[in-house]
C-alpha cells in the first residue's frame, strides 16, 4: 500500500513540475512562458494569431511541456484556449493533465464524435484539452484530410486560441501538414542536446511546407541564479 501511495505522489509531483505555469506561476520559468506568449502576440500586430503548431526536430526536447505551459499562460490571460494533442503516435497530454484518453482528436477527425463532446474542461479556467484519442494507423492522412479543414473552422468558432502539440518534424510529416493549415508554428530545440543540423533540417521542412515559422524556443538552457532576480522581483 505504501509503495502504491508513493507512486501516486511521484506522479502528482511530476505533473506539478510539468505544469509550472499553473502550479508555480511566480517562478522564473513560468515568466519565460509569459514572455513567449507576448512575443507571439507582438509578432502579429494587425490580427491575433489564433492557431499555433508546436513541434521539435526530434524527441525529448521539451515540446509537449512547452505546449502545455504556453496554453496555460494564454488561458490565464482570459482567452478561451484549446490544447490539442495532435501527436497521434506518442500522445502525452492526457498524462500531463491526468485525463482519460478513450475519446479524443481522432474520434472527432473521423466524425464519430462532435468536438465539444470530446473536449475536457480542466480545472484551469479557460483551458480545455482535446486528447489524442485512439492511435490510428494513418495519422498523416487524417491530418491532411478535408475533415481536418472543417474541424479547424469549428475550433475557431468555439475557441480564441488553438494550440496543436505535434510529433517531431524529422520523424514524420504530421507537423508539416498541420503547420500548413495553422496560422503559425514554433520550433522547440533543447540546449546542448539538439543537433544543429537536425534543427536546420526541421526548419527547412517547415519552410517548404509553407509554415509561418515565428521562431525557435531554446529549452533546457542553464541560467545562473543571479539572472533570475528580475523575474522574482517583478511578481
Amino acid at each position: 500500500m505504501a509503495r502504491k501511495k508513493n507512486q501516486i505522489n511521484d506522479k502528482a509531483l511530476t505533473v506539478k513540475r510539468r505544469l509550472v505555469a499553473h502550479t508555480n506561476p511566480k517562478l522564473p520559468v513560468a515568466e519565460q512562458y509569459r514572455t513567449i506568449r507576448s512575443n507571439i502576440q507582438f509578432s502579429s500586430l494587425d490580427e491575433d494569431i489564433r492557431s499555433l503548431v508546436m513541434t521539435s526536430s526530434g524527441p525529448g526536447e521539451g515540446k509537449s511541456t512547452t505546449a502545455a505551459n504556453l496554453a496555460i499562460v494564454y488561458a490565464q490571460q482570459g482567452k478561451k484556449v484549446l490544447l490539442v494533442d495532435a501527436d497521434l503516435r506518442k500522445p502525452t497530454a492526457h498524462f500531463s493533465f491526468r485525463l482519460e484518453n478513450h475519446i479524443g482528436f481522432t474520434n472527432v477527425l473521423t466524425k464519430k464524435t462532435k468536438l465539444l463532446e470530446a473536449v475536457y474542461q480542466t480545472d484551469i479556467p479557460n483551458l480545455s484539452i482535446l486528447t489524442s484519442g485512439p492511435i490510428p494507423p494513418n495519422p498523416s492522412e487524417l491530418l491532411a484530410s478535408k475533415n481536418m479543414d472543417e474541424l479547424l473552422e469549428i475550433m475557431y468558432e468555439n475557441f480564441d486560441f488553438i494550440l496543436f502539440d505535434t510529433p517531431p518534424t524529422l520523424a514524420v510529416t504530421d507537423a508539416q501538414i498541420l503547420s500548413n493549415k495553422a496560422e503559425a508554428t514554433l520550433l522547440v530545440v533543447s540546449s546542448g542536446t539538439t543537433d544543429r543540423n537536425a534543427a536546420q533540417k526541421a526548419k527547412e521542412l517547415l519552410t517548404n511546407a509553407k509554415a509561418r515559422l515565428l521562431g525557435v524556443i531554446l529549452n533546457n538552457r542553464k541560467i545562473e541564479s543571479k539572472d533570475y532576480y528580475y523575474y522574482y522581483g517583478s511578481n
